[in-house]
């Protein structure tokens, strides 16, 4: 059972990877216009979506193909200026703190010993050490992990805070000073154009992590919030207003970007909720080995301490073929054990349940090697942080509904363009999106829109992302930048 997931082909890999460019290249003698806005100091705020953070770290080529590199390209040819980016070293992509490394090296596409093509951790030495700060302001301020509330807080760039979780090393990188604010370094580059797209790691980092965290909404006090919290919504538009404010004090416009749905990307929709294939002697042996905690459930629903409805929600029964996964869930009834303690809160799970991504390194493995019964998924339950359940995706989409209606009301009210994100991923989950050399999808590693990570997009995604921004700029200022050709961007790494 393990290595459940077949991958595509690895050959349709390399052919996603090296489209022909069909689109037709932009000329550098076109004459365009910027309308309205004033592109020429076009400054970025947000978080590892507007940094260039793609395969699971933040490399020197992600940053070079991020979504505003990709626009101030574009911005360039209609008036825009020179655009800085806090590079970092190599394209190894982990993170160094005084020689020690702190963050992981970036994901590639390999083919393990049973032939199939998945996401391995690039080998390498990390040379980016965030003692080294970088001196200067800085026109992406895009920051990876940054929650919306942490782009007004003092001190998130502060080298002293970041083995306790109290600020973050990719700020301390280029913050202008210990106690500096993103917002306040953005702001003070007096942007006459300005992007920013923040909340999504608002919600991401409780949904990532399986709803281990705690839904703070009524909570109005960041401070007391856990990393995998899900932020109170009127902290975010509390935070996300002060936000533009301070960046549209000085700038002739600028484009918003609203949350996507969880759901439309790969990390939540790549694993399958019946990822267990048994033959009918093995089914029946497990069912053997659940047998009592099954009886356990008929007695307890007899007595009327849980529903039927609970009792077969929970009832575990595999058969020959595929089979659904055994899961922990926390909601479901506390019962007692006759033989001491309680039943585990355990069922199996259905197609509304999200397996997380990560989670396809453990299932179908043993939990003790030198126990075979011990098969993570089946005689071994996945644990809560590889599961979003339905209750918890519930709080998610309360969250981000709730955001992207401040998101799109604040926009309104300050002649903002507006991305909807949300409408974009979902057409790459559910049909794709075409395009002169191809089509974008949202499928694992092959789909071309979505890194090896399975959260942020690929190069060619981020182009397909600022073409919309483009579009959206273009019909709010009445400019005619010119969108750029995404076949021309690349999709997952193969090698280093």
């Amino acid at each position: 059972m393990k290595n459940y997931i077949k991958y595509m082909a690895l050959s349709a890999v390399l052919l996603t990877a090296c489209e022909a460019e069909l689109d037709n290249p932009i000329e550098d003698g076109g004459v365009y216009s910027s309308g309205s806005a004033d592109l020429s100091n076009y400054v970025a705020v947000g978080n590892s979506l507007t940094a260039g953070y793609a395969d699971g770290a933040l490399y020197v080529t992600g940053q070079q193909n991020s979504l505003p590199n990709i626009l101030a390209g574009q911005f360039a040819l209609a008036g825009g200026g020179e655009f800085t980016q806090p590079l970092v070293d190599d394209n190894t992509g982990g993170l160094l703190a005084n020689g020690t490394q702190i963050q992981p090296n970036r994901f590639v596409l390999a083919v393990d010993a049973d032939g199939n093509p998945g996401p391995v951790r690039l080998q390498g030495t990390a040379t980016t050490d965030i003692a080294n700060g970088l001196e200067g302001s800085f026109n992406n301020m895009g920051v990876p992990g940054a929650k919306s509330f942490h782009l007004v807080a003092p001190g998130y760039g502060n080298i002293g805070g970041v083995l306790t979780g109290a600020s973050n090393p990719y700020f301390v990188r280029f913050a202008s000073a210990a106690d500096a604010t993103i917002i306040g370094d953005a702001a003070a580059q007096s942007p006459s154009f300005f992007s920013l797209w923040i909340g999504n790691n608002d919600i991401l980092s409780y949904a990532t992590s399986g709803g281990t965290g705690v839904d703070r909404t009524g909570n109005l006090d960041p401070s007391s919030y856990g990393p995998n919290d899900i932020t109170d919504p009127n902290v975010f538009a509390s935070v996300y207003s002060q936000e533009v404010q301070a960046l549209a004090a000085s700038a002739s416009g600028g484009v918003v970007f609203n949350i996507p749905d969880v759901t439309s990307i790969p990390f939540f929709t790549t694993v399958p909720y019946n990822a267990i294939p048994l033959d009918a002697a093995t089914a029946a042996g497990v069912n053997q080995a659940y047998a009592q905690y099954n009886g356990g459930l008929a007695q307890y629903a007899a007595l009327g301490v849980i529903t039927p409805e609970e009792r077969d929600a929970r009832t575990i029964n595999f058969q020959e073929g595929q089979n659904a996964v055994v899961i922990e869930d926390e909601n479901l009834t506390t019962l007692p054990n006759p033989a001491g303690g309680t039943l585990p809160n355990i069922r199996q799970a259905t197609p509304e349940d999200l397996i997380v991504l990560t989670a396809s390194s453990t299932l179908g493995t043993l939990a003790d090697p030198s126990n075979p019964s011990s098969v993570i998924g089946v005689g071994v339950p996945l644990g809560d942080a590889d599961v979003l359940i339905p209750e918890e995706q519930a709080a998610v989409v309360a969250a981000q509904t709730s955001y992207n209606a401040t998101i799109q009301a604040v926009a309104q009210a300050n002649g903002l363009a507006f991305v909807d994100a949300r409408a974009i991923l979902n057409q790459l989950a559910s049909s794709g999106i075409s395009y002169d050399a191809g089509t974008l999808t949202s499928t694992f590693a092959t789909g071309g829109a979505f890194s090896l990570d399975g959260v942020h997009p690929t190069p060619r995604g981020y182009a397909y992302l600022a073409n919309q921004a483009i579009a959206a700029i273009n019909e709010m200022y009445g400019s005619t930048i010119p969108t750029v050709n995404i076949g021309s961007y690349g999709t997952v790494n193969i090698s280093n």
